[in-house]
């Protein structure tokens, strides 16, 4: 009867020789003259270094092996994370067929589940920022059902992290290392685990599908893996087979809500330099390139030379900013930050968020035909020049206004263009006299043909304007310009 893993009938003398080569291999040895075990089966020769860490199951014993230890030793560390938030209710009466809004909105309080993963032996905790986002009260249960109080420490919704810090226990607390992701390679096993639909902690298994996916976020760089990921597995642990952090589980592709084989996590590599910045700044600093990049297409590539598209062409420079101090100009290719290749804007933001304020990092740019390698100093977005935030509150068109200065700080800080410049509205209140003239994100350039250079300007145009009832106004809204009078 032929063994259910052997394709062929083999001669005795070979049975014979690959049985040493595995047992010489099992025992750290090598058959002296003789072939290697992947030569003996077929299989490519692998460096004995990759042999040590990765290999195809060899026999049934190695597909019977279990993922058990590698649990026991990995799950206590992550935990099922309880947000309340106050919501307000409009209270609803029928009212012919029909609803209508009745009385004062009522309050109460909703709950939400998720996942988290304590980094730290004092009860560091990372999670989603989703996870907690306005949460008034957070709730930390560990695997063993024990339940601590928790505090937000950071939280940045772009990168959608969150830091917590559980109350003092007086005891360590198991936590995972967390591993930089430079060695994860497509195929890796790795493991999912997390609190999917408030069951209980559970563990799936899967494969790295797909590095750095940029595709989903404007700033991450995504890990795919096909272990399967469900609602509440948000803020899970991905780890590897050594048991250490790969990665932060955040998302899922899918049409229905379920998983289907596409789940994503926030690579170690940026959740280890967010909980750095969070312990020790108390925010989640992102730093910045100073540059708008798109990605190279193949036209672009045989037009500047290059063997393939790849890499992030720079179409404008921040003046002053970190790429314009290393030289980097209009028409560059930026192809690797800090040795890791980029290709998009999402790239070049995800690198750039993993790098520490103040360090420096190679450039590697393609420019002149030629690869070059520049020198560039991380930095964060400077508030240059400051905000001086004021809000129109007399009788005029613009009541209701609130206007700032813009910089690349306040600009990343509230989600507006970096390299927006000048006076930009950026709230109107509501059923005030602006609303129906203005929007948010409208660039104020004059007023009453006297331009607008800070919000100082604008607030002395609009107190000193003699005539309070015809206004000319010249506005930038998005990109483009819009002249008007306004009678009121």
């Amino acid at each position: 009867m032929t063994h259910p893993y052997t394709a062929e009938r083999k001669s005795a003398g070979t049975l014979k020789t690959v049985k040493s080569a595995l047992i010489a291999a099992l025992l750290g040895g090598a058959v002296l003259g003789a072939p290697s075990v992947q030569a003996q089966i077929g299989l490519p020769e692998l460096p004995p270094v990759e042999a040590e860490l990765r290999g195809v199951p060899q026999s049934a014993l190695d597909m019977r092996m279990s993922f058990a230890p590698l649990v026991k030793q990995t799950a206590p560390a992550v935990v099922s994370v309880q947000s309340e938030r106050k919501v307000r209710d409009n209270a609803m009466m029928s009212f012919g067929g029909g609803w209508m809004r009745r009385g004062v909105p009522r309050e109460r309080m909703e709950r939400s589940l998720g996942s988290g993963v304590i980094v730290r032996s004092s009860g560091v905790i990372v999670t989603n920022a989703h996870v907690v986002q306005g949460a008034e009260n957070l709730t930390i249960q560990l695997s063993d059902r024990r339940e601590y109080k928790a505090k937000l420490i950071a939280s940045d919704d772009k990168l959608d992290i969150a830091v917590l810090q559980m109350e003092p226990t007086g005891e360590a607390l198991p936590f995972l290392a967390i591993k930089g992701d430079r060695d994860l390679e497509v195929g890796d096993l790795v493991l999912a685990i997390g609190n999917p639909f408030g069951v209980g902690q559970t563990v799936t298994s899967g494969i790295i599908s797909a590095k750095g996916r940029t595709t989903v976020s404007d700033f991450s760089s995504f890990i795919q893996t096909d272990a399967a990921i469900n609602p509440g597995n948000s803020g899970g642990a991905l780890v590897d087979m050594r048991g250490q952090l790969v990665g932060v589980n955040t998302a899922i592709l899918s049409k229905g809500g379920g998983s289907n084989g596409v789940g994503l996590a926030i690579p170690a590599e940026l959740v280890s330099r967010a909980v750095q910045s969070a312990l020790s700044d108390g925010v989640i600093q992102r730093p910045w390139l100073g540059a708008r990049t798109q990605a190279v297409s193949s036209e672009m590539a045989d037009a500047m030379g290059l063997d393939r598209p790849r890499g992030a062409i720079i179409g404008e420079v921040y003046p002053d900013g970190p790429a314009d101090k290393s030289g980097l100009t209009k028409g560059d290719v930026i192809l690797a930050i800090g040795g890791t290749d980029v290709n998009d804007d999402s790239g070049i933001a995800f690198k750039m968020a993993t790098l520490a304020p103040g360090s420096r990092a190679d450039v590697t740019v393609w420019t002149g035909g030629r690869e070059v390698t520049k020198r560039l100093n991380i930095a964060l977005p400077q508030e240059n020049p400051p905000r001086d935030e004021i809000f129109v509150s007399d009788d005029s068109p613009f009541a209701g206004i609130t206007a700032v200065n813009m910089s690349p700080k306040l600009a990343e800080e509230i989600g507006f263009d970096p390299f927006v410049m000048g006076v930009v509205i950026t709230d109107i209140s509501r059923r005030s006299p602006a609303t129906r003239r203005f929007r948010r994100g409208d660039i104020m350039l004059s007023i009453n043909d006297e331009p607008i250079e800070n919000t100082d300007d604008m607030a002395d145009i609009i107190e000193g304007a003699v005539d309070r009832n015809l206004w000319s106004v010249e506005v930038d809204r998005a990109g483009r310009i819009r002249q008007g009078t306004i009678r009121y």
